[in-house]
Order: structure tokens, then C-alpha cells, then sequence
């Protein structure tokens, strides 16, 4: 129990520091940061997956009788979910004033390419992923599985209608990152010519 309540506060404390980021990020911007209200069809679907997944993380390590796994892989789920909560919390700041949550055509921010952007072009939703990861291996139950998967199913839907939108506002640019960068992570592929 002691490393489920760990991985637990791990989760609130990034939750926390999303919503503050966020905050900063909407005074950065001068303009909500906030746009899943927007979303429709699939895109309102991802923003409803990523509430509920996060949510199920949440709730998974309290309410529901976890399944233990050895102590070692409860405590690299917990180094793990460490981990997720500062690769994505130190890409959410890495993106300033372009920071948003869902989206819509016409309020992308500038494109980010340089810090985690430079190995990943989705840096905040791996580590988030890693974060769920660990709370599932810290914790395992249906529950907090079932919020890693939800989370993964949102985030597909989500960078691919990202993806749309930043190639059409940022054309030739996001091309050539695209290219070099990949969508997860990896290391920097050089342009042919």
C-alpha cells in the first residue's frame, strides 16, 4: 500500500502542476488555453477519453483491490510514474505561450521545436503515458489499466488531429520537423536532400 500511495500523490502532484502550468500558459498566451470545449466528433470523444483515463488512474489505487505485483516492479512503476510527471510537466513548460488543451483552427501558438521537442514532437502525452504506466505497475487493477489504455486510445485520436491542424497553420516548417522528429520518440533523423 505505501507504494500505491505514492505513485497516488505522484498523479496529484502532476495534476496540480498541469492545471497551474496551464494557467501560466493562458496569461502567457493572453487568450484561453483551454479549447476542448470546441472539440467535436472524434476529437470531443479523445477529450472525454483523457478526463475518464486520467480519472480511472485516480480512483484505480483507492477504490479498487490492487493485484500485487513484486515489490521491484511496484518501485520502478513508481520511478517510472516519477518520471512521466517531469517529462511532461517540463514539456508543457517548454511550450510557453503555445501551450493548449485540445484544440482549434486559427489558436495554435507558434510551433515548438527545440528542447524535448527535438526528440519527440509529443512530448507532454509520452509523458503522460510513462506517468499512467507507472501508476498501473504500482498499482495494478482494472482500473488504472483501463486508464492507461483510454489515454492511449485519446492521445492517438488527438495527435493525429494536431498534426492536421499544425501542418495546415505551419505548412513547409512542420514538414521538416515531422520529418526529423518523431511522433513518440527517437532520435533525430537527418533530412535527405
Amino acid at each position: 500500500m505505501p507504494l500505491a500511495l505514492a505513485v497516488w500523490l505522484i498523479l496529484i502532484c502532476y495534476l496540480a502542476l498541469f492545471f497551474w502550468g496551464s494557467a501560466e500558459a493562458r496569461r502567457a498566451a493572453g487568450q484561453p488555453v483551454w479549447l476542448f470545449a470546441h472539440a467535436r466528433g472524434r476529437d470531443r470523444l479523445a477529450a472525454m477519453g483523457f478526463r475518464l483515463g486520467f480519472l480511472l488512474a485516480l480512483v484505480g489505487p483507492v477504490v479498487a483491490s490492487s493485484t500485487a505485483l513484486p515489490t521491484g516492479l511496484q518501485v520502478a512503476g513508481v520511478a517510472l510514474a516519477a518520471l512521466g510527471m517531469a517529462v511532461a510537466f517540463g514539456a508543457q513548460m517548454a511550450m510557453g505561450a503555445s501551450w493548449r488543451v485540445g484544440l482549434r483552427a486559427g489558436e495554435e501558438g507558434p510551433l515548438v521545436t527545440t528542447g524535448p521537442f527535438r526528440i519527440s514532437r509529443n512530448p507532454t502525452f509520452l509523458g503522460q503515458f510513462l506517468l499512467l504506466a507507472g501508476v498501473l505497475l504500482a498499482s495494478p487493477s482494472v482500473l488504472t489499466l483501463a486508464g492507461l489504455a483510454l489515454f492511449a486510445a485519446s492521445a492517438s485520436v488527438q495527435i493525429r488531429s494536431e498534426e492536421r491542424l499544425l501542418r495546415a497553420r505551419h505548412g513547409g516548417a512542420y514538414d521538416r520537423w515531422a520529418r526529423q522528429v518523431p511522433r513518440w520518440i527517437g532520435l533525430r533523423r537527418e533530412e535527405r536532400t
